[in-house]
């Protein structure tokens, strides 16, 4: 069967992380990509090198494309992209908000080519606003929209980045190909395409649903004291646990947290999650637990909690030292308790719940062999996804697509004498 967007003809301008992942989701979906990057090839490239020219990281977010490197500085090569735009479903593109219109590639000009493309553009701040010519990358924009500072981890008496996953980045990918994917559908409507704007601190911001939410009546004045409170350890040059201490004051937390949190056992380690009294009291009932939470007007900050939370969350770290995750598991299982083993990412390659659902794929790379990585997200009856091929050596398709426009071997051999393709 088709997927989903089976013809559908993408062109990737993009390099690192949010774009080059948005269109991988297309891919998977049945869309035909073409990857345009510099013939020098896009900084991913030579991260994590595996081979010449193939890093782990491009290799990890490039699946099912083909590769046409073209140096955009040259009008040649903007002349390869006028000529695949009439054709061209979407573009996808993550420069700064000034480099598509330096290189010819901005949205006014392609869709001047064609009226019905989809121009979806990623950029870090927005296209609008004082910061929106500044450079941003993850990092960038995880300390800026909160998300660094919000985590609460500490080291060396700085905040630390989220390093499991480049989170602003990986989030936006999928919000850019949920926007191209409904753009589409009104293109189906309309018969019009259009242009789409993602931005890293939107991403970041979202992802911060609850946090970000301000309810006037009750949040206006303790975020106002707040402000004013770091404000002044600002200025004062006072260390970050400092700060950090009165973000913590500013937004407290019920104490005895044993319900949402990981737990070392006798063996390793698990994670459990009861976001609901019904969950929590079944938890307690299997640790054979009293706690004052569940007695009628009980008072999350009074000091007697607050003791008492301490108390208890000493008492269940021991309990849990005493069995092995398996054996908490088993028990927890039964009893209806939401929780699991904290495993290294290594660990799922051949974890058997992430066979039985299709999650890894292995596919063959043409420079360095056998790939085994995360497959398609979502499973669709009638339009099933597919990692169609590994991610493209560079160059691997630049004859492929120039002989479909009409260039002859010889015009191939010419731009790559010129340093516009490889």
């Amino acid at each position: 069967m088709a997927g989903a967007l089976e013809g559908i003809r993408v062109l990737d301008l993009t390099e690192i992380i949010a774009g080059p992942m948005a269109a991988m989701y297309l891919s998977d979906m049945g869309a035909d990509v073409i990857k345009v990057e510099p013939p020098w090839g896009e900084p991913w490239r030579q991260q994590a090198l595996i081979a010449p020219m193939e890093g782990r990281n491009y290799i990890a977010l490039n699946r099912g494309k083909r590769s046409l490197p073209l140096d955009l500085t040259k009008p040649e090569a903007r002349e390869v992209i006028y000529k695949l735009a009439p054709d061209m479903d979407v573009v996808v593109i993550n420069y700064r908000p000034d480099v598509p219109y330096k290189l010819g590639v901005d949205y006014e000009t392609l869709s001047a080519i064609n009226p019905r493309i989809i121009y979806c553009e990623n950029t870090a701040y927005g296209r609008r606003g004082p910061d929106s010519a500044r450079p941003g990358y993850d990092i960038i924009i995880q300390g800026l929209s909160g998300l660094l500072a919000g985590d609460r981890h500490i080291q060396n008496g700085l905040p630390q980045a989220v390093s499991a996953s480049a989170l602003a980045d990986s989030a936006t990918g999928l919000a850019m190909a949920w926007g191209i994917c409904a753009a589409l559908y009104a293109r189906e409507r309309t018969g019009k395409g259009q242009k789409i704007e993602a931005n890293l601190l939107a991403t970041a911001l979202a992802l911060q649903t609850m946090r970000h939410t301000q309810i006037e009546k009750v949040d206006q004045e303790p975020r106002q004291q707040f402000l004013e409170d770091i404000s002044v350890l600002r200025e004062a040059g006072r260390p970050y646990p400092e700060i950090f201490a009165r973000y913590d004051a500013h937004r407290p937390r019920p104490p005895g947290n044993i319900y949402y949190r990981t737990f070392q056992t006798k063996d390793s380690v698990i994670a459990v999650a009861c976001l609901s009294d019904v969950l929590r009291r079944k938890m307690a009932d299997v640790l054979g637990l009293y706690d004052i939470r569940f007695e009628p007007g009980y008072d999350p900050f009074s000091e007697r909690a607050i003791k008492f939370g301490d108390e208890l969350n000493v008492k269940t770290e021991a309990l849990f030292l005493g069995k092995t995750t398996a054996e908490w598991i088993a028990l927890l299982d039964k009893a209806g308790v939401p929780c699991g083993p904290v495993l290294f990412v290594e660990e799922l390659v051949e974890h058997p719940q992430v066979h039985a659902n299709d999650l890894v794929v292995e596919l063959q790379h043409s420079k360095v062999g056998l790939v085994k990585m995360f497959g398609p997200l979502l499973r669709m009856s009638e339009t099933p996804l597919r990692a169609k091929s590994a991610a493209p050596a560079m160059g691997e398709h630049t004859d492929e697509v120039l002989t479909s426009l009409g260039y002859t071997p010889e015009q191939i051999a010419r731009l790559r004498k010129d340093g516009v393709t490889r």
